[in-house]
């Protein structure tokens, strides 16, 4: 028993998480297929006590596969997810392609789990900074109703893949060697800098990954005027998103009650010690499922605000674990 699953963008951080991800989650998995482009067609990747050729993605790639982990670029999404979709595969994608597609579930399975019920072959997996965002605000909001969130991003190299980690590390080596070194991913200088994200900028003034999070988040709570505003930001860390969250609620909430909240929320996990001045940083997250909270504390600029500081391994939760666990209850 167990499912013919192929994964598309396998030799990428996500895809390499993803087979990680099985592994460690016994998820069954009776035959594996690795997918990429040409370039990366016949290396050899171990997984557990099987050894797989990763072949160069067709059309026919994906007949008789029950489940597509799908994390390449957009275009490799928009081009082969309907064919896989129409073979009779599950997607589950990572990209941007489909995930304001009306006839597409976009899930965060703590939040909406059953919106994976609604699927015609392809599910979306959210933005990562808004599925890192949608944990620990969702609760917050069944339980006291939020008026409004703005929140401030602090974002890893992680988020623009491999390439950008491994540029992360080598211009900051350049730097303190005096060297020069040319990017070829991040436009700006990455190490000991930091700059809004360099997503396209819209014409409304916000980069694409703000909007991003305005609107998953909003098709996610299944609320359309949900108000939410976004800055983000690239800041020279490999690994782990941080977030700032101003959250606005219908009443006064004390941060006991919002702490009671989130030490019972599915994926969330309080992490801080208040007397050593230590909060969540990426360094705890990095490699780990949870997203971490603290630091809840009262807004004194405005009524019925809390402030709260969350941080989550944009790899992991941000993206291949919440694939592998839509897969398992969509499976």
């Amino acid at each position: 028993m167990g499912y013919r699953v192929a994964i598309l963008g396998a030799t990428g951080a996500v895809g390499t998480e993803f087979l990680e991800l099985l592994r460690e989650r016994s998820f069954p998995v009776r035959e594996l297929r690795l997918l990429a482009s040409s370039r990366s067609a016949g290396k050899k990747i171990r997984f557990g006590d099987r050894e797989v050729t990763v072949e160069e993605c067709t059309e026919g790639s994906f007949d008789g596969v029950d489940l597509v982990l799908s994390s390449a670029s957009k275009s490799v999404s928009k081009r082969f997810a309907p064919v896989a979709a129409a073979a009779g595969a599950l997607v589950v994608d990572n990209t941007s392609c489909f995930r304001m597609a009306a006839d597409v579930p976009l899930v965060v399975p703590e939040v909406n789990a059953e919106a994976v019920k609604t699927h015609k072959g392809i599910i979306a997996n959210p933005n990562c900074s808004t599925i890192i965002m949608a944990l620990p605000l969702y609760p917050l909001h069944k339980a006291f109703g939020v008026r409004r969130v703005h929140v401030a991003t602090y974002q890893a190299a992680s988020g623009a893949g491999l390439t950008a980690m491994r540029e992360l590390r080598e211009e900051t080596a350049a730097i303190l060697e005096g060297r020069s070194y040319r990017r070829s991913v991040i436009p700006h200088q990455y190490a000991f800098n930091l700059f809004i994200h360099n997503s396209p900028l819209l014409d409304n003034g916000y980069v694409e990954e703000e909007m991003k999070m305005i609107n998953e988040t909003r098709k996610i709570f299944s609320e359309p005027d949900f108000l939410v505003n976004a800055v983000c930001v690239r800041v020279p860390v490999l690994r782990a998103h941080s977030e700032a969250l101003n959250v606005e609620f219908e009443r006064q909430v004390r941060p006991e009650e919002a702490y009671e909240v989130l030490r019972a929320a599915k994926g969330v996990e309080v992490l801080e010690d208040r007397d050593a001045n230590r909060w969540p940083m990426p360094v705890d997250a990095s490699g780990r499922d949870p997203v971490y909270v603290g630091r809840i504390r009262r807004d004194v600029s405005q009524p019925n605000t809390l402030d709260l500081w969350i941080v989550g391994d944009q790899i992991r939760k941000g993206a291949a674990l919440n694939a592998v666990q839509i897969a398992e209850v969509a499976l």
